[in-house]
């Protein structure tokens, strides 16, 4: 707890004490002046003062013990809380209105002397109190015992001397309201605003409340983030609005953003009690609405939608709100029934203007605009790009998604949201029609999604093949993120944002490029979807030339460089058992397609994503298939040429990488079995190699998902070496038993090894040849030499 709001419950604890004892005193006076006067000595109390002034305080005392049941009703005659605080105009007038009437009867019965004094301190009942005892406990030290009895006298004084420190207990507490503007000042340094003002003073009575009830001197759990959660949970509207504000400003605090969060997401009743308020569509609730949009979105990273029943719809709804930033979506005209071609129709819509009174106009807001000025409170947030709902929403599910899988299901479950979170991709031409600020915040929701379907996407297992599956489904997202990756239209989106403010470019910047391809990327390990990314000639295109170029300098910072690694990756996976993909990459024009992949083998920052695409169009010009991608005379001499390279690789390399070199060689052996023959004319090296293979295939056994068809890749070369030379390549294998070790991995198989790709415990791109085959075709050819 900080130190501000260690002082001012500090404030708040002397505050409720105070106000407890001198309810205690109050209910003692009530209690002595109904049984003891009023009920014992009704004859003989002065008809002109006791009487009406015992009167007076009973009827008060009274009152007091009822506004418990709704003390907030009455806090203006009755509370020290707001004693010394500006009214409003209404609530002035009215006080001033109440109070006078009260005066006026007072005067006009007793003391006339002390209305001046009383309509300077404004504590209507405390000062009352004070008066009525101060004026008669003189009195009676001078006048005669009343009737018969004698503790008549001292009856009253103890009378009038409980109420008099009642009254002065009461006046205590509200004269430490000038000095809790010190705390609180400090308070609302973090709560900016007159919304943050106004939440202080709400926390402030909350505090008191909290304080009032139970064991007077029992420690209270208060705290500005208890505070927010019971306003969230309370059945008032104005309570959660005020509470839902608090929890944006908490969560705005560097030192209290943990501690926030931590609470809320142990309180589901809380967050469902947050997120409901998401459904609040009125006119009157969209600033509310957006307070409760930004809350949800600093909890999605740490929450599990699930356990909140409908609130994935609600997040939905965000990306719902009609703006004008973005064009309508028409139906084609066969696709309209009678309703909906009239509702389409241009007329004048009716509805749409609403007005609102004019608050700059008001002298409220002209006040706080000079105290704002004068530094006297902080000053409004500053309105942001964030501040729209479609925006948070996509914050929203970017945290939910990040979080975990099961979010990510959900995400998938709820009708229709994947669908829109793709059509904010698909705004990149209509940033000519529309003002820079609209652009900027219609790129920022663009990049959101982006990022969105990007971990829809990678999901693994099981849910990220459904989850591909739905985002296929809608079908503009590969002309969406071809679109995007179009060297084409960068120029006159360029143009456009001439004279805007930076970001307005960032459509076209590598960042957005980078996460089109990694969506891409993902999409791309389904075979179905492999075929139609390549029927769009400018996604293989545009990826070409980024993985190609070099990415400029080579670090993990820079994203050129990373958009050439991930375009180069994205492009393996377009090319495994593709021959159209591949023929269309070896057709791309102004490029060498293989001659550039076999110099980029060469460079260490791209060598195993340019092994393994290498790999993969070898294979494609290997396969029995007919085949239209097959490599020229000249691209088969730089293979050769680049075969030491490889090999040279095999020999340090590990996991993955050892896979995919052993893959290429593997592939460069049955392209060109003469060439790789008399590469390996050294015996010594040879025998080398083959013992390299051996050792990794031993070392193997237990296959993982790192590198799960590194046996697969060991045993084809094993086939192609011997298909290449039996008698010179089986003796070595004898020699190194890899007959005992064959049998090893027959005895052994493994699922994982069925694929071309894993994602979790997902199998992707199955072989056509099972392993097991391949092992006995091996070993038929070791016993056949």
């Amino acid at each position: 707890m900080g130190s501000p709001e260690m002082l001012l419950n500090g404030f708040v604890r002397l505050v409720a004490v105070l106000e407890r004892l001198g309810n205690a005193l109050g209910t003692l006076a009530f209690t002595w002046g109904t049984v003891i006067l009023l009920g014992g000595y009704p004859k003989d109390l002065d008809s002109d003062s006791d009487f009406p002034f015992a009167t007076i305080i009973v009827f008060l005392e009274a009152i007091r013990m009822v506004r418990d049941a709704n003390r907030q009703n009455y806090q203006l005659f009755f509370s020290t809380r707001g004693a010394f605080r500006p009214l409003g105009l209404n609530g002035m007038l009215t006080a001033m209105v109440y109070f006078s009437a009260v005066l006026l009867i007072l005067r006009n019965y007793y003391f006339i002397h002390a209305g001046n004094a009383l309509l300077r301190l404004t504590i209507p009942a405390a000062v009352v109190r004070v008066v009525l005892a101060s004026t008669r406990l003189p009195q009676l030290e001078a006048e005669k015992i009343y009737g018969s009895d004698r503790n008549l006298k001292k009856s009253l004084k103890i009378f009038y001397g409980m109420v008099l420190v009642q009254g002065i207990l009461y006046i205590v507490a509200c004269l430490l309201e000038v000095f809790f503007r010190i705390p609180e000042k400090f308070m609302r340094g973090e709560f900016r605003g007159r919304l943050g003002v106004e939440n202080v003073n709400h926390y402030y009575v909350y505090a008191l409340e909290k304080c009032m009830g139970g064991t007077m001197f029992a420690p209270k759990r208060i705290s500005p983030i208890t505070f927010a959660m019971d306003s969230i949970e309370s059945d008032s509207s104005k309570n959660r609005i005020c509470g839902v504000q608090v929890l944006h400003s908490l969560l705005n605090m560097e030192q209290l953003r943990d501690r926030t969060i931590s609470e809320l997401t142990t309180s589901t009743k809380t967050v469902v009690s947050l997120f409901s308020m998401l459904a609040w569509t009125s006119h009157g609730d969209a600033e509310i609405r957006l307070f409760a949009a930004k809350v949800a979105a600093e909890l999605a990273g740490s929450l599990r939608i699930v356990h909140i029943p409908g609130a994935m719809q609600l997040v939905a709804s965000l990306l719902d709100t009609e703006h004008h930033h973005q064009p309508k979506t028409r139906q084609h005209f066969l696709l309209n029934d009678i309703q909906g071609a009239q509702e389409q129709c241009p007329t004048t819509q009716q509805g749409e203007h609403y007005s609102i009174p004019d608050e700059q106009s008001s002298c409220l807001h002209r006040f706080w605009k000079w105290m704002t000025k004068l530094g006297l409170i902080p000053g409004e947030e500053p309105s942001t790009d964030k501040d729209w709902l479609p925006v948070q929403g996509l914050l929203i599910l970017e945290g939910l998604a990040n979080f975990d899988a099961t979010n990510c299901m959900e995400i998938s479950r709820a009708t229709g949201l994947i669908s829109k979170i793709i059509d904010f991709t698909s705004d990149r031409n209509y940033l000519a029609s529309i003002n820079n600020q609209a652009k900027e915040i219609l790129i920022e929701a663009a990049d959101l999604s982006l990022r969105v379907l990007r971990r829809l996407a990678s999901t693994k297992g099981k849910s990220g093949v459904t989850l591909r599956q739905r985002i296929l489904e809608h079908p503009f997202i590969l002309s969406n993120l071809a679109n995007i990756l179009d060297d084409s239209s960068r120029k006159p989106v360029a143009e456009i944002t001439q004279g805007a403010p930076a970001s307005e470019t960032k459509w076209s910047s590598p960042e957005f490029r980078v996460l089109a391809t990694e969506i891409l990327k993902h999409l791309a390990m389904e075979r179905n979807a492999s075929e139609n990314i390549g029927r769009i000639p400018v996604i293989i295109s545009s990826l070409m030339h980024e993985f190609l170029s070099g990415g400029g300098a080579s670090s993990s910072t820079n994203p050129t460089h990373l958009l050439g690694k991930i375009s180069g990756q994205a492009l393996a996976i377009l090319a495994m058992e593709s021959d159209d993909n591949c023929s269309v990459m070896l057709k791309e024009p102004g490029y060498e397609f293989i001659r550039e992949l076999t110099t980029m083998i060469r460079d260490n920052n791209y060598m195993y994503t340019a092994a393994s695409l290498l790999g993969n169009m070898c294979h494609t010009h290997n396969s029995k298939i007919p085949t239209t991608a097959k490599l020229s005379p000249s691209d088969l001499n730089d293979l050769c040429d680049t075969l030491p390279k490889v090999l040279e690789g095999i020999e340090v390399a590990e996991g993955a990488e050892l896979e995919v070199l052993i893959g290429l060689s593997s592939q460069i052996c049955k392209a060109i079995p003469e060439d790789f023959a008399r590469k390996r004319d050294d015996g010594q090296i040879k025998e080398r190699f083959v013992e390299r293979l051996v050792a990794v295939l031993n070392a193997n056994m237990r296959p993982n998902a790192h590198c799960a068809g590194i046996r697969r890749v060991i045993v084809e070369h094993a086939i192609h070496l011997m298909e290449c030379n039996n008698s010179l390549y089986a003796n070595d294998f004898h020699k190194w038993q890899m007959f005992e070790a064959l049998s090893k991995v027959e005895s052994t198989p493994s699922m994982a090894e069925n694929y071309r790709l894993l994602s979790g415990d997902a199998g992707l791109m199955e072989h056509t040849t099972p392993l097991d085959s391949l092992v006995d075709i091996a070993k038929k050819l070791m016993k056949r030499e």
